[in-house]
């Protein structure tokens, strides 16, 4: 099926079970422990054997040996996998780096070999034993220091020019000019990269977490030389993602050569410090922003670049992308330059681009608010617009941010905040508040699902999409459900498995949308079959309590499987009202802190996220999914940072534990309130919805930046904001 034409009346219309806040159909398995993840697959791969990866203790070089000798001989080892061993490998098409060293060193922890033993412990043990005589090379891990190398990127991602920004901005009567930094960060995922393989013959079958399957299938198959339908990805329940599990990583290889090397089932899970510096994490940047304005608040100018750093041939965090779309202004200019630095590979993570890209943009907007006198949230309705921007003939689809921005300050109480910094106290406590608004792209990719009717009037779905914590299986099976005439509990839903349907994968903020519109395409064609196979005419059937109607008659469903089940399999594919209409999700963030004006200790006492993001297809869920971006967003303003060893010789991040990389817990998060906008987005696809998931972390990060510069007057423009780079700006303590 093809969407290419805006959405029109449809049974998802019907809201009968689409759009309620049902409760996560998986939630009594993972409450019982029930819900296997990949490391847990003992009765898919008995006699699994565990596998131990030995990590590059360099940052850059080459191996000039490995002694695997005293290793072999330790007890239980079965074998030791490196690279000479391996035979050649190739690189996946997502991959920066090589995911199995040798003799070239790309990064620190880089996978050097893997010891596959009886048991865990015996591999550990079998694993310090490994001696690897490294040469060591100078490398690069200092953005700051290689600013000045950064190079435009060749391929996607080229700079954008509207009007004249350096005349406006030159010209304008109040402007800013401004430097912020966001620091490395990483994912945290509560699940560790996981995998189990096992080989039968030429044909490997992999447990693993992750949360694109086809295209982790199609890399691995490339990786090993194989042919990618003799491979086969499983995937059912995901501990936890945020862009860390989009692509092939290194266990999922290691235990594939280990298992081919043992000839039975092998298990490897990452360790927490090897997750952190072996596979991806946000790359730090550093970002320009200028403004220019009227001084009756109408913005002139507007102009944002952008630095960060990856390994050679990787990728730019794409942080301008929000100051492209989300004010108006007749004069603008965006870039973005890409340096080269050996660190470990830089690449997806909690809503890249917009949600360290809106860190400094949000606070820009705040400063020139204040230079021009006009409330922040005056200043951004001021500034809104319904077109793109720099193509001013194209409209968004839906963009509700002046309706986000009021509501929410409205239900905040924004009326009663203070604009004279530093002047609310109770008691040692500074108070303030924050706002900013919320911006993040609305994505489509085509999707497939297979749908089975059996003779019960069970509905079977399946389709290899992921499910990563975010309750695809729900709104999968509200989907099926709504367009079926069932309820709930006659739809089965199987996830994650290369043997079902491509769909699209989660991530991105497309996720749901997506997936739930295959599945939506395969109904369709399942209720024209029912239909034919009832003997009714497709055009006006009704599907209703497990009843299909028509003319005056009325039969049960599961007839049409009496005589065998019935399968149906399609997928929805996009046009061109993507180019034809700019679709985005809105939200504004409000956030009240209070700063201990003694320590400058910073603690959030409230939070409100309004969201304008189309059909919500499960409140509760989706809700979910919001806080836990929100308290990401804390996170992001407050603690979160990778420490880089920066000395020539070394260069990792430093912290790479949950003990000293620090996120937030229970204590630091408030109470948090979201509120959804009633929308549907008829351009969107035939659910009529959109992402909502990262929208809940862009712009929350500056928020609350703003809120402590409101109880402080302390402005901070490097992420995070700990109490060390407020201390000593404090205002005097009477």
């Amino acid at each position: 099926m093809k969407f290419s034409t805006p959405a029109t009346t449809n049974p998802i219309d019907q809201l009968k079970i689409v759009g309620k806040p049902v409760d996560r159909i998986d939630g009594p398995m993972k409450t019982t422990g029930t819900a296997l993840y990949a490391h847990e697959q003992h009765a898919a791969a008995p006699n699994a054997a565990v596998g131990y990866v030995v990590a590059a203790a360099i940052s850059k070089g080459r191996i000039g040996s490995i002694d695997l000798a005293e290793a072999r001989r330790a007890p239980g080892v079965l074998t030791i996998v490196t690279a000479d061993s391996a035979g050649k490998l190739g690189k996946g098409d997502f991959n920066t780096a090589r995911l199995l060293a040798g003799p070239e060193v790309d990064h620190y922890h880089q996978a050097v070999a893997l010891v596959v033993a009886e048991t865990f412990e015996q591999a550990r043990a079998a694993a310090s034993l490994v001696r690897v005589k490294y040469i060591k090379a100078s490398g690069a891990y200092d953005l700051a220091k290689a600013k000045d190398t950064a190079k435009k990127p060749k391929k996607d991602q080229p700079d954008s020019k509207f009007g004249n920004f350096a005349g406006a901005f030159a010209a304008a009567p109040v402007k800013l000019d401004a430097t912020y930094t966001t620091p490395d960060q990483s994912h945290a995922m509560m699940e560790p990269h996981a995998s189990i393989a096992a080989w039968e013959g030429d044909k490997l079958t992999v447990w693993t977490s992750n949360q694109m399957i086809n295209w982790t299938r199609g890399d691995l198959a490339k990786t090993l030389g194989v042919p990618k339908e003799n491979v086969r990805l499983i995937s059912p329940f995901i501990g936890g993602g945020f862009g860390g599990k989009l692509f092939l990583r290194a266990e999922a290889v290691l235990a594939a050569l280990g298992a081919r090397a043992v000839k039975r089932p092998v298990k490897v899970a990452l360790p927490r410090p090897m997750m952190i510096n072996n596979t991806t994490h946000r790359p730090a940047t550093i970002q320009r922003i200028r403004i220019g304005a009227s001084r009756d608040g109408k913005i002139t100018s507007i102009g944002h670049e952008s630095w960060s750093g990856d390994l050679p041939g990787g990728n730019l965090e794409v942080a301008v992308l929000q100051t492209r779309l989300l004010y108006a202004g007749p004069n603008r200019m965006t870039s973005m330059r890409l340096a080269v630095l050996d660190l470990p590979e830089g690449n997806a993570m909690r809503a890249p681009g917009e949600a360290p890209g809106m860190m400094a943009l949000e606070i820009a907007m705040d400063e020139m608010a204040e230079k021009l006198k006009i409330d922040p949230v005056t200043f951004r309705i001021l500034n809104d617009t319904k077109v793109d921007p720099e193509k001013p003939d194209r409209r968004f689809s839906q963009r509700r941010l002046i309706d986000c921005m009021r509501s929410g300050a409205e239900r905040f109480g924004w009326n009663k905040r203070d604009p004279v910094p530093g002047t609310v106290r109770e008691g040692q406590w500074l108070i303030g508040m924050g706002v900013a608004s919320a911006l993040r792209n609305n994505l489509v990719m085509k999707s497939a699902a297979r749908i089975r009717l059996d003779a019960n009037g069970l509905v079977t779905v399946e389709t290899d999409m992921t499910d990563i914590g975010t309750g695809s299986y729900t709104i999968i099976a509200q989907t099926a459900a709504e367009m079926m005439g069932v309820p709930l509990n006659m739809v089965a839903v199987k996830l994650g498995d290369s043997d079902f349907p491509v769909s699209a994968g989660s991530g991105g903020q497309w996720g749901a949308n997506s997936s739930t519109a295959g599945v939506y395409a395969a109904c369709v064609k399942m209720r024209t079959a029912v239909a034919e196979k009832l003997g009714l005419p497709a055009a006006d059937v009704e599907f209703a309590d497990g009843m299909v109607k028509s003319g005056g008659r009325s039969l049960p469903l599961r007839q049409a499987a009496a005589s065998g089940p019935l399968v149906a399999e399609d997928f929805m594919e996009y046009g061109d009202l993507d180019k034809k209409f700019q679709q985005s999700t809105f939200g504004a963030h409000f956030v009240e802190v209070a700063v201990d004006a003694f320590t400058g200790e910073t603690r959030v006492r409230r939070m409100l996220a309004v969201c304008a993001a189309g059909r919500i297809l499960n409140p509760k869920s989706a809700r979910s999914q919001v806080i836990g971006a929100m308290t990401m967003g804390v996170g992001a303003a407050l603690m979160e940072e990778l420490y880089v060893d920066k000395r020539q010789d070394f260069g990792f991040f430093v912290n790479h534990d949950l003990a000293s990389y620090e996120v937030p817990v229970h204590s630091d998060i408030p109470h948090q309130e979201v509120i959804f906008l009633d929308e549907t987005d008829p351009m969107s696809s035939p659910m009529k919805a959109k992402g909502v998931g990262e929208l809940g972390i862009c712009g929350v990060g500056a928020a609350i930046a703003n809120a402590i510069y409101n109880a402080t007057g302390v402005r901070v423009r490097e992420y995070p904001i700990t109490l060390d780079k407020l201390l000593p700006k404090l205002p005097a303590i009477i």
